[in-house]
């Protein structure tokens, strides 16, 4: 899809509520999860990642560092922009961006099984069982900095 992508970290109010529209419509609209699951309280914990497109958000994601571990949460890319590259950039930038930070040796997330494939070509590894959460089967992923 033609439009100029742009992909950075946010941290006005204005600017995680549009985060949180995102994840809403993907999240508890499409994808059925539960409000109170998706509405952990962990925003403020974390940094946000906003994608747009000509200046129309379109895709987020969140990471929370603990410790040396980065866990990337809430990915997610609005329907009508899948197929786009949109998630992967947002990847990509994600990682540039934790690789910056010294004291973090490894990145964690954990990937609905339909996604395990997307993940595995940005570098993530399978490990531990799969799981539910939210009714969705996931799987934990990483990869070493």
């Amino acid at each position: 899809m033609a439009g100029t992508l742009n992909i950075c970290i946010v941290d006005t109010n204005d600017d995680i509520t549009v985060c949180q529209t995102l994840r809403r419509t993907v999240f508890i609209e499409e994808q059925g999860v539960s409000e109170d699951l998706e509405i952990d309280g962990l925003d403020s914990a974390c940094t946000h990642v906003l994608a747009t497109r000509d200046g129309v958000p379109i895709g987020t994601a969140r990471v929370r560092i603990l410790d040396d571990v980065a866990k990337i949460q809430r990915v997610c890319v609005l329907p009508t922009h899948r197929g786009d590259g949109i998630g992967a950039a947002v990847m990509r930038f994600i990682l540039t961006e934790i690789a910056a930070a010294a004291s973090v040796r490894m990145v964690r997330l954990g990937a609905q099984i339909d996604a395990l494939d997307f993940y595995r070509k940005l570098g993530f590894t399978p490990v531990g069982p799969e799981y539910m959460e939210a009714g969705i089967r996931h799987q934990d992923m990483e990869t070493a900095l």
